[in-house]
């Protein structure tokens, strides 16, 4: 260890009290955290590239400082979602300060990283009141219906209004509009559940008819006047 001229000329005082760092709430327990082994939870974290062309959740179920499970949700940008397929791959095995150092391919999941890492450590996690913590997999439930991810897309223009696309409850059929010309309800298809029936063996045209739900004032009782494809009209 190196010193200054100036520290060299100082004389010693002993310190005074030393308390070490304030606890954090932990998978139901108060935690003072010394090294990278005593942080544990799970929870997310959103982040965005440069351009803000796109944005990535990232969830993180860290036990003992190794992450155990990742789940990477991309929107917005194709590259992304191809290094998301790294980044899951890179993450699992590493501890949560290896993860932050590493280059995880994508700006917007590096953002993720950092704004969980931040959490975790501060003890502000989905786990940190949860006795003994989440299970491995516990990240697998913020999915839909087939293990796929609730997205919502919505487009409109002062010129035509809003036109839905796809809501947490899937891809959006057809909307309902009202006496005023405005929606007032829609129709959708279930997409991760009919392929998972599809999957298991159900005929397609059976699955998707099984996986077709309505949402608002969709019949005409409930006031609806006619119906449109967003996609198309």
């Amino acid at each position: 260890m190196m010193y200054s001229h100036e520290v060299e000329r100082m004389c010693t005082l002993k310190k005074g009290p030393n308390h070490g760092p304030a606890p954090i709430p932990e998978e139901g327990a108060w935690v003072k955290a010394y090294d990278v082994s005593d942080i544990s939870g799970l929870t997310h974290g959103i982040g965005w590239c440069a351009p803000q062309q796109g944005c990535c959740k990232l969830t993180l179920n860290v036990k003992s400082g190794i992450i155990e499970e990742a789940l990477v949700e991309t929107l917005g940008c194709s590259g992304m979602t191809h290094s998301a397929a790294m980044a899951g791959e890179i993450l699992t095995g590493k501890t949560i300060l290896e993860a932050l150092n590493t280059d995880l391919v994508c700006d917007a999941i590096n953002v993720a990283m950092r704004e969980l890492f931040l959490q975790i450590v501060y003890g502000r996690t989905q786990t940190a009141f949860s006795e003994n913590g989440l299970p491995i997999g516990a990240g697998l439930e913020d999915l839909g219906k087939g293990l796929r991810s609730q997205v919502g897309t919505i487009f409109s223009t002062g010129a035509k209004g809003v036109r839905y696309l796809e809501m947490a409850e899937g891809y959006i059929l057809q909307v309902a509009v009202d006496e005023n010309d405005q929606p007032c309800g829609y129709k959708f298809v279930k997409v991760g559940k009919m392929l998972e029936d599809i999957r298991h063996g159900k005929n397609p045209t059976e699955a998707y008819n099984g996986n077709i739900g309505t949402y608002g004032r969709f019949s005409a009782e409930d006031g609806a006047v006619k119906y449109i494809d967003p996609r198309e009209e």
